[in-house]
This record gives C-alpha cells, sequence and structure tokens, in this order.
C-alpha cells in the first residue's frame, strides 16, 4: 500500500493569490484549492504548485550569496524565447547569471515574488543510428 497520494510544491509568499496567478498563466492551470492562507494551482500537464501566505516571507537572493536559494523549479519548454516573452510578458525577471554549463539550454528568471526558476530547452530526440 502507498503511504503517500501525491506531493506538491509550496512556495512561501507574502500574497499566494498574485503568486498563483502568474503560474496558473505559465503553466496554463486552473485553481484547485483556495484558502486565506493557501492557493494551489495544477498546470495543463498536471504538475501541481502551492502558495502559502508567510506575512514574513523573504525573497531569496540567488544567485548571490545572502539569504540565498530557498527552492528552485525548472520548467521544460520547446522555445526559449517564446517562453521568455511569456514569463516577462507575466511579470517574471531574468535573472543575471552566467552562461549554464552543460549539455542543455537554459534560462533563468525569477517570479514576482523573487523565487527563481528555470526554463530549459526539451533536448530534440534523434532516430537511433546503427
Amino acid at each position: 500500500m502507498t503511504l503517500v497520494k501525491a506531493g506538491v510544491v509550496v512556495l512561501d509568499c507574502a500574497e499566494p493569490e498574485k503568486l498563483a496567478a502568474f503560474y496558473e498563466e505559465l503553466l496554463d492551470g486552473e485553481q484547485t484549492v483556495a484558502s486565506a492562507n493557501l492557493v494551489q494551482i495544477r498546470g495543463a500537464d498536471g504538475f501541481r504548485i502551492a502558495f502559502r501566505r508567510d506575512v514574513n516571507a523573504t525573497p531569496p537572493s540567488w544567485p548571490r550569496p545572502e539569504n540565498s536559494l530557498q527552492a528552485h523549479l525548472e520548467f521544460m519548454v520547446d522555445d526559449l524565447d517564446g517562453a521568455e516573452r511569456r514569463v516577462v510578458s507575466l511579470g517574471g525577471r531574468p535573472l543575471e547569471t552566467r552562461d549554464a554549463v552543460g549539455p542543455h539550454e537554459e534560462r533563468s528568471y525569477s517570479d514576482p515574488s523573487g523565487h527563481s526558476f528555470t526554463v530549459r530547452l526539451v533536448p530534440p530526440t534523434a532516430p537511433k543510428q546503427g
């Protein structure tokens, strides 16, 4: 028997309604839970994320070391430029970071409350050779 039925990423923030609206639009999702202190959404692909009210929430400062990374989200996309336009139009901000090291093309942003996230290009799949 499975003990855990599902998991939800929860971000603390001062205004959960506003942050939920940002991610609802970004993920083409819908609100599934709303209370005085928590809002949860489900993205079009089934990904669930919630936002909990914490009036003393301090935005992460990543990539600066003070009050650094508290959580990091990563979303797979087919079009980095299109994803950037959408993120910025919704109130997200590009983060000034060095070029990503590794085999993936990605860009980092902060949401309107300062949480960092990355959009990563889905690598093309090539037919198997040989």
